[in-house]
This record gives C-alpha cells, sequence and structure tokens, in this order.
C-alpha cells in the first residue's frame, strides 16, 4: 500500500473512532432508561439449548483442534515409518515436513466434528438432569411443599441494613428508663 493511502486509511480509521466514542457518551447520560441486563425469560427452552450448544461448541474448538492436529501429526509419523521429519509437535525437528492442504483441511474438519460431539454430549447431560429433576418433583406425594432455597438479599458495600424503628438492638427503639 502506497504512504498517502495509509495515511488516509489511519485517518479515516481514527475519525470513525472518534466519532463512535462521542456518540456513546452522549448516551451513557440515559442510564436510567436503559436496562443493562439481559432478560432471557421471553425465549423458548430450544434457542436457550441451541446457544448453549454453540457456546460449547466454539468454547471446545481451540482444545480439539489441539488435539486433531496432534493426532493428525502423530497418523502421519506412523504413516511414514517413523521419520522424524513427520514426528508430532513436541518433537519436531528443524526440518520438518509441513502438513499439506488436504491434512489441514482433515485437521479442521476432525476439530469441528470434535466440538460438535462434545456441543451433543453436554445437551444429553442437561436435558437428562432436567428430565430427572423434572420426574422428581412429579413423583412427591401429593401435598408435599416444594422448598425453592433463595440467597439472602444482596447488600450494598458501605449500606448497612436498617431495621424498624421500636426493634430491640436499633438505634430507634426506647431505652427503658431513658427520659
Amino acid at each position: 500500500m502506497k504512504p498517502v493511502g495509509s495515511v488516509v486509511l489511519m485517518l479515516t480509521l481514527l475519525a470513525m473512532a472518534a466519532h463512535a466514542q462521542s456518540s456513546s457518551s452522549t448516551t451513557s447520560n440515559t442510564t436510567g432508561l436503559v436496562s443493562t441486563e439481559f432478560d432471557t425469560t421471553g425465549f423458548p427452552r430450544w434457542v436457550k439449548d441451541l446457544r448453549r450448544a454453540e457456546i460449547v461448541a466454539f468454547g471446545s474448538f481451540p482444545f480439539t483442534m489441539f488435539f486433531a492436529t496432534f493426532a493428525v501429526d502423530s497418523y502421519r509419523y506412523v504413516n511414514n515409518s517413523w521419520d522424524t521429519r513427520y514426528a508430532p509437535w513436541p518433537f519436531k525437528s528443524a526440518g520438518a515436513v509441513e502438513m499439506t492442504k488436504k491434512e489441514q483441511i482433515t485437521t479442521i474438519a476432525v476439530a469441528a466434528v470434535g466440538s460438535i460431539i462434545i456441543s451433543l454430549a453436554d445437551f444429553l447431560i442437561v436435558t437428562y438432569k432436567r428430565h430427572k429433576q423434572a420426574r422428581d418433583i412429579n413423583n412427591l406425594p401429593d401435598g408435599s411443599p416444594i422448598i425453592i432455597r433463595k440467597p439472602w438479599p444482596a447488600e450494598e458495600p458501605g449500606v448497612e441494613a436498617l431495621n424498624e424503628p421500636g426493634e430491640p438492638g436499633t438505634a430507634g427503639a426506647s431505652e427503658v428508663g431513658s427520659p
């Protein structure tokens, strides 16, 4: 790229960043109008399950890619009569033979399939636990109370809980014998 084109590109990117910054600072003054929490109660179960599967699949892909690369490298090493030029990653030497395009595509495909299998296994485990919990609740005898444990309400830092006036042990309680 020519130097003039580089300068123009840099100035354009800088102007776009400055505009984005100024527009975000004007909307931050209306913090009371926009909720910062994302509510997922309106989505159907299958959408939540699909989103979880997507997160698990993409989250596991780097790990499956690492293991798939090691597996394909090991296969190449064994297939080429244990030639040290084809050794897998931790044992590669300076003159190692690189993977062909077909082997790279195979590695990515194996990693993607591994990620999908992990995601599917997670879906099956979560579905099993969900059905087991529903079955346990449905098998309770009639009249059994269902107890839902909730955590204590969160207190804001630096704010003490205020007691009702007149409760013993509080500043609002009247002491016996005080004028």
